[in-house]
C-alpha cells in the first residue's frame, strides 16, 4: 500500500492515468500494471487515476476500487496516488469514495457535480465537505464542469473554511482564474495546473503542479519543462512549450481520450481501447499526433 502523504508534498507533475481497456471494453489489469511502470519509470511525480483521462466518468464502483488497487500496488513510498471520483451526486460521491479509502490514496480528485443544472454554493460546499466526512480523506476540487465552475472566492473560501478540501485542479481555459487562485492562495491550499495549452505560463505563475491530460501524453516533456522553469531556464522552457502545445494542438478534439491513447502508444505504452461511443484516432489524427511527438522527441534529445 502506498504511503500516505501530506498536501503540500503532493507536487509537481502528477499524471491522469489512462486506464488500459480490453477489446470487450473491460479493464485490462495486465496492461494497467505496465501503464503505471511506464510512468514511474518516467520519473513523474505521483499519479492520478480515475480522471476524466482515465475514463473515471465511464468505470463502474467495482472498476474504480479495481483501477485503484492495481495501480496502488505499484507505487512506492516516493510518489502519492490520488483517486479520482467523478459522481452526479453526493450519495455516488460518497459510495466511490469509500470504494478506495482502504488503498492508501493521498487524496480525492472530486468534481462538483455536472448533469445540466447548477448547484447552489452552499450545497456545493456540503456536497464537498459531505465526502470528506465520510471517508477522512483530503480532497482536491476538479474544477472541470463548464456549466458549475467555482469561481476563485468561492473556493478560496472552501480552502480557508473546510479542512478537508487541500487544493484546486483548475481545467478551465482561462489562464486569469488560475492566476487568481494562486494570486490569493490559501495558506496550505494548493492549486494544480490543467490548462494544458498553457501548462508553461502556469508554471511560472506558481502551480503547485500539474495534472492534464498533456502530462498524461507526454509525461517527460512535462517533467522536463517543470525543471526548466523551476531553475529559471525560460529559453529551454519556451521551445519545449512550443513543442508541447503542437502536440496538444494534434491530440485535442472530442475523443481525445483516443488521441492521448494513440500518442502514448507511440511511446511504448500499452492502452487499449477506448469505451465505445468514443472514436478510436482516425488516420489524420495519427498523422499529425506522429509528427508532433517526433518532433517532441528532437526537442527533448537536443537538450
Amino acid at each position: 500500500m502506498p504511503k500516505i502523504f501530506q498536501a503540500d508534498e503532493i507536487a509537481g507533475i502528477l499524471p491522469p492515468l489512462i486506464t488500459p481497456l480490453a477489446e470487450d471494453e473491460s479493464l485490462d489489469v495486465a496492461a494497467l500494471r505496465e501503464a503505471a511502470r511506464f510512468m514511474l519509470r518516467q520519473g513523474v511525480h505521483g499519479l492520478v487515476v480515475g480522471g476524466s483521462s482515465g475514463e473515471g466518468f465511464n468505470l463502474t464502483i467495482d472498476e474504480l476500487r479495481l483501477l485503484t488497487a492495481t495501480v496502488a500496488e505499484e507505487m512506492d513510498d516516493t510518489r502519492p496516488l490520488i483517486s479520482g471520483v467523478i459522481a452526479n451526486s453526493t450519495r455516488d460521491a460518497i459510495e466511490r469514495a469509500k470504494a478506495v479509502a482502504d488503498l492508501g490514496v493521498s487524496a480525492l480528485q472530486l468534481t462538483p457535480v455536472h448533469y445540466i443544472y447548477k448547484t447552489d454554493e452552499e450545497e456545493m460546499v456540503r456536497h464537498f465537505r459531505e465526502v470528506y466526512d465520510a471517508v477522512g480523506i483530503p480532497i482536491i476540487v476538479y474544477n472541470v464542469v463548464p456549466w458549475n465552475y467555482l469561481n476563485p472566492k468561492l473556493l478560496h473560501r472552501m480552502m480557508r473554511e473546510e479542512p478537508g478540501i487541500i487544493g484546486v485542479k483548475q481545467s478551465a481555459g482561462d489562464l486569469k482564474m488560475l492566476a487568481d487562485l494562486l494570486n490569493e492562495d490559501e495558506p496550505g491550499g494548493r492549486i494544480y495546473a490543467a490548462i494544458d495549452a498553457l501548462l508553461y505560463p502556469s508554471i511560472s505563475l506558481g502551480a503547485h503542479g500539474v495534472i492534464s491530460m498533456l502530462a498524461s501524453a507526454a509525461p517527460k516533456a512535462c517533467l522536463e519543462l517543470w525543471n526548466a522553469v523551476r531553475r529559471g531556464d525560460h529559453t529551454r522552457a519556451l521551445a519545449l512549450h512550443r513543442k508541447m502545445l503542437r502536440l496538444w494542438n494534434a491530440i485535442f478534439a472530442d475523443n481525445r481520450i483516443a488521441t492521448a491513447k494513440y500518442a502514448l502508444s507511440l511511446q511504448g505504452m500499452p492502452v487499449g481501447v477506448c469505451r465505445r461511443p468514443t472514436l478510436p484516432a482516425s488516420p489524420a489524427q495519427q498523422e499529425g499526433i506522429k509528427a508532433a511527438i517526433v518532433a517532441l522527441e528532437d526537442e527533448l534529445a537536443a537538450a
